[in-house]
């Protein structure tokens, strides 16, 4: 029978994990070094991809570590608050994933989901996430595109998890791939069309 008493620790996992995954740290950098809002310039996204476009790498390479960390902080935060119950670290994993994509403080309009991924997958697995870094960084030295980078580095995520007989986190890290390959879906669109901004392109 579920009762308050069985729901209570997953769904304050997931709250806490939504809550930590929906600061907008790409936002806040920018705006606290006076650049105004980064929503205003490039893909109007609020990761560090798009924070690159203002020139500045130091805050770009900011918002990248503060995105994953803080999908890691939701993970190890949870663990230690109920360290003897299975499972809730990848419930705040989801919550600090989709805050990050729908943060309620953007009208839920957030990031992709790449950094945050990492920094989740870093704290849940992290011979899966130096694959996926491995991916994302080889893909985008090939190709210089941050968005092929990204997806990249989300659809080795479930692979390896699998090859390494991780198949009960395997399901959870494909479907952070697919939203990720959701949230890049105009990147697409436009890497087709050959109008896919390469990395390093400053916002005009």
């Amino acid at each position: 029978m579920i009762t308050w008493d069985t729901l209570a620790e997953p769904l304050l996992s997931l709250l806490l994990g939504y809550l930590l995954g929906a600061i907008p740290f790409g936002l806040l950098l920018t705006r606290f070094a006076g650049l105004g809002d980064v929503r205003d310039i490039g893909s109007g996204n609020i990761g560090a991809t798009n924070v690159l476009r203002t020139g500045r790498k130091g805050l770009a390479a900011a918002t990248l570590i503060l995105d994953a960390a803080k999908g890691a902080a939701a993970v190890l935060l949870v663990r230690a608050l109920w360290p003897n119950i299975m499972g809730l670290d990848g419930v705040a994993a989801i919550g600090a994933f989709l805050g990050h994509l729908w943060p309620v403080w953007l009208r839920f309009k957030g990031g992709k989901g790449v950094a945050t991924l990492l920094g989740l997958l870093a704290a849940l697995a992290w011979p899966v996430a130096l694959i996926a870094a491995a991916a994302w960084i080889g893909a985008l030295l090939l190709t210089r595109y941050s968005s092929v980078g990204g997806m990249s580095a989300a659809v080795a995520a479930p692979i390896a998890a699998a090859a390494m007989g991780r198949f009960d986190q395997a399901p959870l890290f494909l479907g952070f791939a697919l939203l990720v390959l959701w949230k890049h879906r105009a990147n697409i669109a436009r890497l087709r069309n050959g109008t896919e901004p390469k990395v390093g392109r400053k916002a005009g």
